[in-house]
């Protein structure tokens, strides 16, 4: 799912090609990505882009009042896991069940796809900042909240590190991927209770926090100034431990371990972030029942058995 450094991103690429543009055409694929029906949707063609925004990890289109309309509306889209933006030459042909919705310019046509079978993707159409507000979760916006701001946000409720780094409700625009690097930066565990951090812990976990994601939102921001971010991914070379399971930790060499749940997945150094402990895959421990390894010495044991 694109979070708080692949949505701004998006947005700055967005910005040389649609702000101060009339949206002319508003072509939906999918009904099923459409989530509102007042406003309705034909209400937003004529309109100029007046600003883009982000709201947690969804994308705010606002459209400036035309003749005779009344109030600004804004396009808000959640791309999902699967969801990705795409510029194509004006008047792009919709081709493919994947290809949703295409906002047409005279310059160009923003195209939205989603992968799979699955429609989580959505299209809100609001009117004005009440609407707008009504679809931010509330989290905290990291370069806008100092350590003890951060810390309240995090301890409203004794979750894990893990969890409570991906709560929108608690902290703006952090997913799956760059929570596993703010942990790792941190060398935390992912399952620590956030009740349970002591006062260097936080001090550590607020500055990768914030360090994590600067130095994301920089690398992208480099590369959608370049070309458009069509390869927007939560999987990247360049990361410490997401998506890098049995490849080497860059700082201890160690051996990335991961733990499943759904359709996410927690990367993590043993070594670095957990003392050595291998932590509970709970699909896999069951399996294994009193034979799951509790150190990386035992699970490479267990692997060559």
């Amino acid at each position: 799912m694109p979070e708080l450094p692949d949505i701004t991103a998006y947005i700055a690429a967005l910005a040389t090609r649609i702000l101060g543009r009339t949206l002319e055409h508003v072509r939906l694929g999918s009904p099923f990505l459409l989530r509102t029906v007042d406003p309705p949707l034909e209400a937003a063609e004529g309109r100029a882009v007046r600003e883009l925004r982000r709201i947690g990890k969804r994308i705010a289109i606002g459209l400036g009042s035309g003749q005779n309309q009344e109030g600004d509306i804004w396009l808000v889209l959640h791309l999902m896991i699967a969801g990705r933006l795409h510029w194509r030459p004006a008047q792009a042909r919709l081709a493919g069940r994947n290809a949703l919705l295409a906002l047409d310019f005279a310059n160009g046509s923003l195209v939205l796809t989603e992968a799979g079978s699955k429609r989580r993707a959505s299209l809100h159409v609001v009117r004005g900042e009440e609407g707008l507000c009504a679809l931010d979760p509330g989290g905290v916006e990291i370069f806008s909240t100092d350590l003890d701001g951060f810390r309240a946000a995090l301890m409203q409720e004794n979750r894990t590190l893990k969890r409570a780094l991906t709560d929108p409700r608690l902290i703006s625009g952090v997913g799956n991927a760059y929570s596993d690097e703010i942990l790792h930066a941190a060398q935390l565990s992912p399952i620590t209770l956030t009740r349970k951090l002591k006062p260097e812990e936080w001090e550590r976990l607020h500055a990768a926090t914030r360090d994590t994601l600067t130095l994301w939102t920089t690398r992208l921001l480099t590369e959608a100034g370049k070309k458009f971010p069509e390869g927007v991914t939560a999987f990247r070379p360049e990361m410490a431990v997401h998506g890098r399971f049995g490849q080497p930790c860059p700082r201890c060499g160690a051996k990335i371990q991961r733990i499943r749940y759904a359709d996410n997945e927690i990367n993590y150094c043993a070594a670095c972030q957990t003392g050595g402990k291998v932590l509970a895959d709970r699909s896999l421990s069951r399996l294994l029942g009193a034979d799951w390894p509790r150190s990386l010495d035992e699970l490479e044991a267990l692997k060559r058995r």
